[in-house]
């Protein structure tokens, strides 16, 4: 059997970022975290315990984020994919009948970043880890 790419984040669009949080707070007791304007006021979602490295430490629970709402980027969730070779998943994306959407971008001290469709036309990311 081949190696499995397991979903290592989500992600969703919000309108407005003090409503979003106070509800994800309030309903779940989420940690919810503005990243500021240099990462596009991105809003981590802490849905489970992480380690000193910001790994999960419960396997298979994942973090998540939300995005603003933008007329450039579909309005709907998102799941994150990890991947040991962007370039490798990029190229089986393609050979899949899936279309990546762009070049893989830098995210500082997670890894390497790029979205792509599947062949229904959802939209999907895959991250490969910064190594160390």
């Amino acid at each position: 059997m081949s190696k499995m790419n397991p979903v290592v984040h989500f992600e969703m669009p919000f309108e407005n970022a003090e409503r979003l949080s106070a509800f994800y707070s309030s309903a779940f007791g989420w940690q919810m975290s503005d990243t500021g304007e240099e990462m596009g006021h991105y809003i981590l979602a802490g849905t489970t315990e992480t380690d000193e490295n910001h790994m999960v430490k419960t396997p298979g629970n994942i973090n998540g984020g939300f995005f603003p709402k933008s007329p450039n980027v579909p309005p709907m969730p998102n799941l994150v994919i990890q991947v040991d070779d962007i370039k490798e998943s990029m190229n089986k994306i393609r050979q899949s009948g899936g279309t990546v959407l762009g070049e893989p971008m830098p995210i500082p001290g997670i890894g390497l970043y790029v979205t792509f469709t599947d062949t229904e036309g959802n939209r999907v990311c895959i991250l490969q880890p910064s190594k160390g």
